[in-house]
């Protein structure tokens, strides 16, 4: 007996592999789907988890059936949320914020009120407020 493990053996070792992988990516998808799920109530949720991990293949696939549309509304639900978050700044955190540039509204206001209060001479406060207004 030859005891080499060729191209084909290490080829279907890594197949075999992939596949055990793209399992357990399925299981914890369908078990986040199933927990994030506001629609279902605690019950169901224990009953659907229990289904899926000790019946795995036929609790994956009526899973997928039953309630596949639903997952997919809610996985385009998130990324939408995900999406518009990601643009608007008032869901950005404070210390996100406190890095930004202010807007040129924002800057000429505190130039004006260091104007007012002294600070500032009109001279420069007239070259200060020509460097913001300058693209």
């Amino acid at each position: 007996m030859s005891n080499d493990f060729g191209f084909w053996e290490l080829f279907f070792s890594v197949f075999w592999f992939m596949l055990l992988v793209a399992w357990i990516w399925v299981i914890i998808a369908i078990i986040h789907d199933i927990f994030s799920d506001r629609s279902l109530n605690g019950g169901a949720k224990a009953l659907w988890t229990i289904f899926v991990i000790l019946v795995p293949w036929l609790g994956v696939l009526v899973y997928i059936f039953a309630r596949g549309d639903s997952m997919n509304d809610r996985a385009h639900d998130r990324a939408l949320d995900a999406q518009t978050r990601a643009h608007d700044p008032a869901s950005l955190p404070a210390y996100a914020l406190s890095s930004a540039r202010p807007n040129v509204a924002d800057e000429l206001r505190g130039l004006a009120e260091l104007h007012d209060s002294g600070v500032l001479t009109s001279d420069e406060y007239e070259r200060a407020k020509t460097k913001v207004l300058a693209p």
